[in-house]
């Protein structure tokens, strides 16, 4: 059988060109994704994830065994520049509704996964949809954290009162703290907004860490006060090539992403 020189070359110089962009451009700005959720159950929309969905998702990565670590390992093995394995992930899920703990509580526990509820403060114990203190303090036992998503769910950079400004930040930590006796560390913006003002704020309230969606600057690992997260929704449980990629640690070079404000 006749050989074909040429083609082989090419392939070969192929093969050399997608070593060498994987190793020195693609590798280097891996990030390990921080998924993000919200509601768990039937409704209509894109923030709902329905029970069974979200146990599939969770069986996927406990079967493909990802490296699900909390917030707080993440924060600091950032803070300290520490690279992470392929195949590390964050789970993060905001407002804190009810269906958090009767659906997303179960999946999570059954599969020993750390994760981060961020609560809408005034909403839990006076919400009939929300959690209550209770069932926060219930959800600790299970390394499920707690972070603020403010007292009111509040848009932050529209908001021009400096204390009205730092009690939506430092004001829902305590709260937190004070019904659950235990520090929350991290801040979630209500829909990714955030100023220089804001994360300031939120360094002298003392979180180690804020989190935003698709807004601030690629390389967010530079800094931990615009920390990026994914959202994932109930049709990548039907699409495993979008549920991957939202894995792969480059999914946020590739994505649109939105300023602060």
């Amino acid at each position: 059988m006749k050989i074909n020189r040429k083609a082989l070359g090419l392939c070969a110089a192929l093969i050399v060109v997608i070593g060498f962009f994987y190793v020195f451009w693609l590798s280097p700005r891996y990030e390990a994704p921080i998924l993000m959720y919200h509601r768990f159950g039937y409704g209509e929309g894109s923030l709902f994830v329905t029970p069974e969905n979200f146990e599939r998702q969770m069986s996927y990565l406990k079967r493909r065994n990802y490296n699900v670590v909390s917030l707080r390992e993440l924060v600091e093995r950032i803070r300290v520049h520490e690279g992470f394995a392929p195949r590390t992930v964050a789970i993060t899920i905001d407002d804190g509704y009810r269906d958090n703990y009767t659906y997303a509580y179960m999946a999570l526990k059954k599969n020993n996964f750390p994760a981060t509820i961020f609560l809408a403060v005034n909403s839990v114990g006076n919400d009939k949809d929300f959690i209550t203190w209770a069932e926060a303090r219930d959800l600790l036992k299970d390394n499920i954290a707690l972070g603020s998503h403010t007292r009111n769910h509040a848009y932050l950079p529209s908001i021009t009162s400096d204390a009205v400004l730092a009690d939506e930040i430092a004001g829902s930590k305590k709260i937190i703290e004070k019904n659950t006796g235990v520090p929350a560390p991290h801040l979630c913006y209500p829909t990714g907004g955030f100023t220089e003002k804001v994360k300031h704020m939120a360094r002298e309230a003392g979180y180690e860490a804020a989190f935003t969606t698709n807004r601030g600057m690629r390389g967010s690992y530079q800094d931990l006060y615009e920390l990026k997260r994914i959202k994932v929704t109930n049709s990548d449980t039907n699409k495993p090539l979008s549920f991957w990629a939202k894995l792969s640690g480059y999914y946020n070079i590739f994505r649109s992403q939105r300023s602060g404000y």
